[in-house]
């Protein structure tokens, strides 16, 4: 195993002083590492890939220095344009060492959102024309990996890719980890809100642990899970999806419930929500100010005001609430929607928390049964 702080020292050695990107579960204990290693102008927890790929060419082309983009293997969709429109050789060649999660790693078990992104992961750098390696667990076989990538780099001014393996990194316990202050839990606020909507309500909710919670509630309370599309890929997208099932369903309520660090890799998506203007929309976001399922690095969800965000971008309402009692007045409004209800919730999760017993084929199916069974 690599100590976190060993790896980042041997790139600081060829120069590098500045990280950015999306936390992964593989990298938790580096990303937990240069959290506390960095200030906040030399390490930015960017809103998606993309735009950590784009960061860090602002600082190469104002230092001259290469930087470091981590991410998890599915954040390579995110980050292809820039790397191939930006970065790449051909155009604007940009130096950039990136630092990849091997989620879905073919023959290591996974959850099924990750096995195809694990099957393409290196073929897809393949196509785009990065070389990578595969970081080795031996820390002089890893100083020369690092010397070789930055000699690429320098020679080429092209991206480069190592990419880490689960278990690769010793754990790191973080120094500086803020605490999150909310009266409720992100379940407690899931389980008024499935208590209090409407009893034909369609429900989309987010990657990670609101879906997995979710789940849990509705096998406790001894009821199905047809009601519950559960995006458990595809972070940032539940809004759209559900948007999607609300232009379509428009006499029934249609809710989804989103998280901070979601919302804000693809804002966008709320501007369009909101000029859209679908009468049974309801966005709820859970805000707890971090990447939860991931290793709870902080977001800027916080430092924000998501329901102010909503209610310029067109949402017809939108209240920030904090406690039980302001949530379920909230719900109980009959206002057109869209409404945004943004819950300011604790961050952390039961440590026993279970996953989806079906596959994801077997929630879409029985899903589209209820979403049409129940309009006849």
């Amino acid at each position: 195993m690599i100590v976190p702080s060993m790896f980042v020292g041997e790139l600081q050695k060829q120069g590098t002083v500045f990280f950015t990107g999306v936390p992964d579960s593989l990298l938790k204990n580096l990303c937990a590492f240069i959290n506390d290693a960095f200030d906040s102008e030399h390490h930015i927890i960017a809103a998606n890939e993309g735009n950590a790929v784009a960061l860090a060419t602002g600082h190469h082309l104002a230092s001259g220095t290469i930087p470091m983009v981590y991410m998890q293997n599915s954040g390579e969709g995110n980050a292809v344009n820039p790397l191939l429109s930006l970065a790449d050789n051909e155009v604007y060649q940009i130096p950039l060492l990136l630092c990849i999660g091997w989620r879905g790693e073919p023959g290591v078990h996974d959850e099924p959102q990750h096995v195809k992104q694990g099957k393409v992961t290196l073929s897809l750098l393949d196509t785009m024309g990065i070389p990578y390696q595969v970081i080795s667990a031996d820390s002089d076989q890893l100083r020369v990996q690092v010397e070789n990538a930055y000699s690429y780099m320098r020679l080429k001014s092209a991206p480069y890719a190592l990419i880490v393996k689960k278990g690769l990194f010793e754990d790191y316990t973080p120094q500086h980890s803020r605490q999150i202050e909310g009266q409720m839990s992100r379940k407690e606020a899931l389980e008024l809100v499935v208590q209090h909507t409407a009893i034909n309500a369609i429900y989309v909710s987010t990657t990670g642990m609101a879906s997995r919670e979710l789940y849990e509630i509705r096998e406790r309370n001894g009821e199905g899970h047809q009601k519950d599309f559960l995006t458990v890929g595809s972070m940032g997208h539940a809004s759209q999806i559900a948007l999607g099932i609300a232009l379509n369903k428009k006499e029934r309520q249609v809710v989804c419930l989103d998280g901070d660090g979601a919302v804000l890799m693809h804002l966008g998506g709320m501007a369009i929500i909101g000029t859209k203007k679908p009468g049974n929309y309801v966005h709820v976001i859970l805000n707890n100010g971090a990447h939860d399922s991931v290793g709870g690095q902080p977001t800027v969800g916080r430092e924000v005001d998501l329901a102010g965000v909503a209610s310029c971008l067109g949402y017809r309402s939108s209240i920030r609430v904090t406690t039980q009692e302001q949530l379920v007045d909230a719900l109980k409004l009959n206002e057109l929607g869209p409404r945004c209800i943004e819950v300011l919730v604790r961050k952390g999760n039961q440590k026993d928390l279970g996953r989806p017993k079906s596959t994801p084929v077997e929630n879409k199916q029985a899903f589209m049964q209820y979403v049409t069974e129940v309009d006849r």
